[in-house]
């Protein structure tokens, strides 16, 4: 992103953390509305991905079903320009977590080794995270860098302010996700898009795709809970966050094909995630070969 895309971002953010929340979600749809007809790729890349995910698809399905994904990201996003003048407590009431889930979660916590909570791209975990950080522990977020720095920043910043640290995918992230485990905090993090280009090549919806080892090479050598979990957006505009038991890695002496395994058992549940919730499931990127 070019410093005038960066300006012009931090232009629109600034008015859409003074909106009302029904009005800055319509300004979200709206550009949805012109993204989701003139966009050269991310659309045909998305519906690539979302026929792979839900093959039983007609057309005219995902053609509606990729509008409706457009719409719901728009709206994750305006919620993401208001969090700088958001506080917690105002948030609360957005999110709604299935009693199952908080039972998986205290299991994990219960190793007392840290819980890495490995999800996909669906739903808001800037919001989920700020509550959690503030209810039940600290929370940090591994995901990418971004460019140019000054949105990085903005967005390190922006999560810091509501307690939820940015660990960045690189050694020296990885070192400090090690010591936020130590610390008993949750790391929050998604496998299905490989962003370094260093990801295994394993089934994905049954065709191989990249898929990184990170979390799975983490459980196995520090015995951290893998919990896997869904947060989705409900008719109402909150979410409700859902969880399956943890997955714990249990080595058997050859690492790598333990990482292959335990990655694998992971991505059973997120397949799963997105069959129940395609129209979430915002990857407008190319994942498998032959897409656009």
């Amino acid at each position: 992103m070019s410093e005038w895309r960066w300006r012009a971002f931090k232009a629109v953010q600034s008015l859409v953390e003074r909106l009302p929340r029904p009005w800055a979600y319509a300004l979200g749809v709206l550009a949805a509305r012109f993204a989701w007809w003139f966009s050269p790729l991310a659309r045909p890349r998305l519906e690539y991905n979302l026929k792979v995910a839900c093959p039983e698809l007609t057309r005219e399905e995902l053609k509606t079903l990729s509008w409706l994904n457009f719409r719901n990201h728009a709206k994750a996003y305006a919620d993401l320009m208001m969090l700088p003048r958001m506080k917690v407590e105002a948030m609360r009431p957005l999110l709604h977590v299935d009693p199952k889930a908080l039972g998986y979660l205290e299991e994990a916590r219960a190793a007392g080794k840290g819980v890495m909570v490995v999800s996909c791209h669906m739903g808001s975990y800037e919001v989920v995270s700020a509550i959690w950080s503030a209810t039940l522990a600290p929370v940090s977020l591994f995901a990418e860098e971004l460019e140019p720095r000054a949105l990085f920043e903005w967005y390190r910043d922006t999560r810091a302010r509501l307690g939820i640290s940015v660990l960045p995918l690189h050694l020296g992230g990885l070192r400090k996700v090690t010591q936020a485990l130590h610390d008993q905090e949750m790391v929050v993090t998604a496998i299905d898009r490989d962003i370094t280009g260093t990801g295994q090549m394993m089934p994905f919806f049954g065709r191989p795709a990249p898929i990184p080892l990170g979390p799975a090479a983490i459980a196995v050598r520090l015995g951290t809970p893998l919990l896997p979990v869904c947060v989705f957006r409900l008719p109402d505009d909150s979410y409700r966050a859902e969880a399956v038991p943890p997955v714990i890695a249990e080595p058997t002496g050859d690492t790598r094909a333990d990482e292959v395994r335990v990655t694998q058992q992971l991505l059973r549940h997120i397949e799963e995630f997105i069959r129940r919730h395609p129209e979430q499931w915002h990857i407008p990127h190319r994942i498998w070969e032959g897409s656009p």
